[in-house]
């Protein structure tokens, strides 16, 4: 069902700030509250509108003989209902500010006002649920609906809904609890699976207290959330005690917005790009209990279970059984999938137009090196290799270049944030990335054909709890550039990498903001004269995120780019996948890059690429071959 904009029963939750009559009839305060009502993220605001001799008997308006609560309602409406030229400037006021205006019709003279205004839809009250007469008359309107079954039977429900289907009228029914407030043990909310029974499209109107019920009927499937809006719950009027102020709708929209993200689709079980570091570092997995050597057949005494799960899965234990081993094995070596195989990939001399290499650590440089020779080498350093003497690692000097990709955690769990308004913290990742700079200055003895090494950083820019407000991204940058001011950076070039929405920091997902987006990436090259590390994989989950198309991005930074991180994407967090197992067309994006940036070099950024001798960077290349 479609309302304006907006798809009903897609997934997304439609929000509804039911303000009704809580203006207590002043218009300006009915201005102040949509006003309000935007701020708070829901999509639209709604009124309600009556004809009071249209919808009461005259004895009923004169008051003769009816009971008190009656009367009582009776005196709020007429002292609280708005004219209809003040809802017309409501309607109106509602289009500047970008916010649906919708309106409950009381009764069928209120229909004709509203279709005059051209309103996108119709919300039907519980109370006249059961009003056959206004029912047709709404359905020949031919607008959407959205009817609340509060005080109704489910025979009376059913009805209605017969009604309705045979007028081909295009609705949502709402689970209700028609009292102000409601208490927590009459809601039922189970009621929606009944409902739904009858009617696809289901959500909830609620009148309780406080927004766990409202936050758990979008757990349930709700597709549509309805809440009375106040600025004062203490304000005279039945609806007011059973309403939200500005705090509690805004706080009930952004809830609304999380538990869509976290529901998902329920198709298939992926492990987000955190579960998979967490499993890295907390799994378990098959390793050799002793030396093996090769052409040994796999017995029980040979395998052994430990941390961390960075090889073969135990369940595939009875499998390894029996296997001969096709390499030797020193004591506690990871078994892999590969072991499982008959053929394993072995690296070749490949051919690229751009100059290529792969990354390394200080312990497996010399084993990658004596295994292939690409272009160049790229030092994936950590904190604790800022310890380490390069030279006993690293022999005499290397025909081939280097980069050096400086660590993300400095020791002390310190994040790498050149960015932060925390002086002290930023001062300490100035200090670290400084030492950097000295340790590449330092590697240059050995790679002496590199004359002005490349420093691939994560700069920093990164938030906790949610992303920043546009207005503070603009000091966070300048920030980074007073950073920038202070590295003493003679003979190399630091670049920083694009980003990922979500970056994971120990185990855990962060907002990032810089550097995300593709406008901000070209105007801040152009500013500090800064080329990049384009990370494809990054940059393709900061597309999807943001919903831009990922090959104008890479076109639009392809001229600032000076080295490439080349893995699949998938989502917003299938970060590294292998060439090929993501959405990246790598296809059209080499054309891009080989027009944009044809002296950029790039590495395969394989996510655990390294495991099994490089397998990953392997068939990654293998797949790269004949695009760049």
């Amino acid at each position: 069902m479609r309302i304006s904009d907006f798809t009903i029963g897609a997934g997304r939750v439609f929000v509804i700030a039911e303000v009704g009559n809580n203006h207590n009839g002043s218009l300006e305060r009915a201005i102040e509250m949509v006003d309000l009502v935007a701020g708070t993220g829901a999509d639209c605001v709604k009124f309600q509108m009556r004809t009071l001799d249209e919808v009461y008997r005259q004895r009923t308006l004169r008051k003769d003989g009816e009971d008190l609560s009656t009367e009582y309602i009776l005196d709020l409406l007429e002292r609280f209902e708005l004219s209809i030229e003040e809802h017309k400037k409501l309607f109106d006021y509602c289009r500047t500010k970008g916010i649906l205006y919708l309106c409950t019709p009381w009764d069928k003279k209120s229909v004709d006002v509203l279709e005059l205004f051209g309103v996108e839809g119709y919300k039907v009250a519980s109370a006249d649920l059961t009003n056959l007469p206004l029912l047709d008359r709404l359905a020949e309107t031919g607008r959407p609906l959205i009817l609340s079954a509060g005080m109704s039977t489910l025979d009376e429900v059913r009805q209605s809904v017969g009604f309705l289907g045979s007028r081909h009228a295009d609705f949502a029914l709402l689970h209700c609890n028609s009292t102000y407030p409601a208490p927590f043990h009459d809601i039922q909310l189970k009621w929606m699976d009944r409902l739904r029974e009858l009617h696809p499209i289901v959500g909830y109107s609620g009148h309780e207290r406080g927004i766990a019920v409202s936050l758990a009927a979008v757990g349930m499937g709700a597709s549509i959330i309805e809440r009375h809006f106040t600025l004062d719950r203490k304000m005279e009027g039945p609806d007011h005690a059973a309403s939200l102020e500005f705090g509690e709708f805004r706080a009930l929209v952004q809830g609304i917005r999380e538990i869509e993200e976290a529901l998902g689709e329920g198709k298939e079980r992926k492990l987000s790009q955190g579960e998979m570091i967490n499993r890295e570092n907390l799994g378990k997995s098959l390793v050799a209990s002793m030396s093996l050597a090769k052409g040994t057949a796999l017995e029980a005494r040979h395998i052994i279970v430990r941390s961390p799960g960075q090889g073969l899965s135990p369940q595939k234990y009875d499998l390894l059984i029996g296997k001969v081993l096709r390499r030797d094995m020193a004591i506690e070596d990871f078994f892999y999938p590969s072991d499982l195989e008959t053929e394993t990939v072995q690296p070749r001399q490949y051919r690229f137009s751009h100059p290529w290499g792969i990354p390394v650590r200080y312990h497996d440089f010399r084993e990658y090196h004596d295994r292939i020779k690409p272009d160049f080498f790229e030092f994936h350093l950590s904190y604790s290799d800022m310890e380490l003497d390069p030279s006993k690692f690293l022999r005499g000097s290397y025909d081939c270049g280097f980069v050096v990709h400086a660590p993300e955690l400095f020791a002390g769990s310190r994040l790498m944030d050149l960015a932060t308004p925390d002086k002290d913290y930023r001062d300490h990742s100035i200090q670290e990335t400084q030492r950097v700079i000295d340790i590449t200055r330092a590697l240059k003895a050995f790679f002496p054909n590199t004359d002005r090494p490349q420093i691939v950083a994560n700069i920093g820019g990164f938030t906790m709890d949610a992303p920043l407000a546009p207005d503070q991204i603009l000091s966070y940058y300048e920030q980074f550039a007073e950073s920038l001011a202070q590295l003493n950076m003679d003979g190399v070039e630091l670049i920083p990498q694009t980003m990922a929405p979500f970056p994971w920091h120990f185990g855990g997902q962060r907002y990032q903001n810089l550097f995300v987006k593709s406008e901000e990436i070209v105007a801040w090259c152009e500013k500090l004269n800064l080329r990049m590390c384009f990370d494809v994989s990054h940059s393709a989950l900061a597309c999807n995120h943001l919903g831009v198309d990922f090959y104008d991005f890479a076109a639009s930074i392809a001229p600032y780019t000076a080295h490439l991180h080349l893995g699949d994407a998938e989502g917003v967090n299938g970060e590294g996948l292998q060439i090929g197992e993501g959405g990246i067309d790598f296809k059209r994006l080499g054309e891009i890059l080989n027009q944009g940036c044809p002296n950029a070099t790039f590495i395969p950024e394989i996510w655990q690429g390294h495991k099994n001798g490089g397998e990953g960077f392997w068939i990654a290349l293998e797949r790269l071959e004949g695009l760049l």
